[in-house]
């Protein structure tokens, strides 16, 4: 395939009168403490954290978790690795958890959840759950927290023998609990979860293979699939890794396998391709090329197209909205994308969506306790998808590398896998 042209890859022109923010560093250092705050409420005593109801107390109705607790110990471990002085005690409190009451003893790996008396509430063990755990136990690792190193060992063993399919340059999708029984189906939201996971496994143990792998898995998912759709990704796939586009046509407000494509993949995979980019010694051109194709797209087709400002969570392929909410991680990732393609390319409509992002998010998301997880197509809070707020990494992300962009100039605090900061 050759490279998106440049007419194809450019975005809309942000809307007139793109917002000034005049105080949004102080906004976004307050946003910092705020979300690690957060975090700190999540803290379970009996190990690992919370899922958190709409007024920031733990929701006991929920099991733990572990893609909850391993985002919040990510999260922890890029502040303690920015210099927050409390970060440190939380990134062990997840470390603990992962490697004691969310992995399974018996037959290796994590469950991906446990109820209150510590049994499995489901015994399948997925890719999704494993590549944060990847993600956390990389990030423990490079904090240099006790424990970290062993369960990175362990973590990077699991995913390697049993997620990771050379021959398909591609990631299984779960297993049973013995390992015997995988599932037929594979998925694109866990494949670019492995994505994230292997770039920061990379830059933990300095093994660039794990960087070799996530080429391919953005090779065959975004410059293979994605081009061919237009952009518009596929999310769902045969074991073979044939498209199956009328998966959960029944079930279009699924908060993992959601029916069409989903806007804020295309966002959250247009910055992944640019930190891929940077820590390639010979990238491939079509890396950006592609970024630039998927954050057009994005605002193209899910930005405001029913009337109300936001991004829609879910297309059909006619481009009609599915699921209408608007997703507090889907703003986030187009923060973080629009801040990743104006540091690579000094587009200046990059920084006025940059703006447009943040005002939204100001006026409609985050209110003095934090960022609402969803609201409705008129922006009122909702919970058609999600109920709570079970997590901060996507908005702690968002403000990292906000901050890292120093108003989208100079160096600043460590951004999430280091690449534009």
């Amino acid at each position: 395939m050759t490279d998106v042209p440049r007419s194809a890859a450019e975005p809309t022109p942000a809307p007139a009168g793109a917002a000034d923010l005049p105080d949004l560093d102080l906004f976004l250092a307050d946003q910092t403490r705020t979300l690690l705050d957060t975090a700190r409420r999540a803290l379970r005593p009996e190990g690992g954290f919370w899922w958190l109801t709409d007024d920031l107390t733990p929701d006991r109705g929920e099991p733990l978790h572990t893609w909850i607790t391993c985002r919040m110990t990510h999260v922890s471990a890029l502040a303690h690795r920015n210099g927050d002085p409390d970060a440190a005690a939380l990134v062990d409190h997840g470390v603990a958890a992962l490697s004691t009451l969310l992995r399974d003893d018996r037959y290796g790996g994590w469950f991906g959840a446990v109820d209150q008396q510590g049994t499995p509430t489901n015994e399948r063990k997925a890719g999704y759950d494993h590549a944060f755990v990847l993600l956390a136990a990389s990030g423990a690792a490079r904090a240099g927290r006790p424990g970290a190193d062993r369960l990175l060992d362990d973590a990077l063993a699991v995913v390697l023998d049993r997620f990771w399919d050379a021959e398909a340059g591609a990631v299984r999708e779960s297993w049973n609990r013995d390992w015997t029984v995988t599932e037929d189906y594979r998925g694109a939201n866990s494949s670019m979860h492995m994505v994230e996971a292997f770039l920061a496994a990379a830059a933990a143990t300095g093994d660039a293979s794990w960087t070799d792998r996530a080429l391919a898995i953005g090779t065959h998912l975004v410059h293979g699939e994605g081009a061919r759709h237009d952009w518009r990704l596929p999310e769902h796939f045969t074991a073979d890794w044939t498209p199956l586009p009328d998966y959960n046509r029944d079930r279009p407000a699924d908060p993992f396998r959601p029916y069409g494509s989903t806007i804020g993949h295309w966002l959250e995979w247009a910055r992944l391709l640019l930190e891929l980019e940077a820590v390639l010694p010979q990238p491939p051109r079509w890396l950006l090329a592609d970024a630039r194709a998927l954050f057009a797209a994005a605002v193209r087709r899910g930005w405001a197209v029913d009337g109300a400002d936001g991004f829609v969570y879910t297309i059909d392929w006619d481009d009609r909205p599915v699921v209408r909410s608007r997703m507090h991680w889907v703003v986030a990732e187009a923060i973080g994308a629009a801040v990743t393609l104006h540091r690579r390319t000094g587009d200046a409509v990059y920084a006025d969506w940059y703006r447009v992002f943040w005002a939204y998010a100001r006026r409609h998301l985050i209110d003095d306790t934090g960022w609402r997880h969803e609201l409705d197509a008129d922006n009122h809070p909702a919970d058609t998808v999600w109920h709570g707020r079970p997590d901060v990494y996507h908005a702690y992300q968002a403000v990292l590398l906000s901050r890292s962009a120093d108003a989208l100039g100079g160096p600043g605090p460590l951004a999430p896998g280091e690449v534009t900061a």
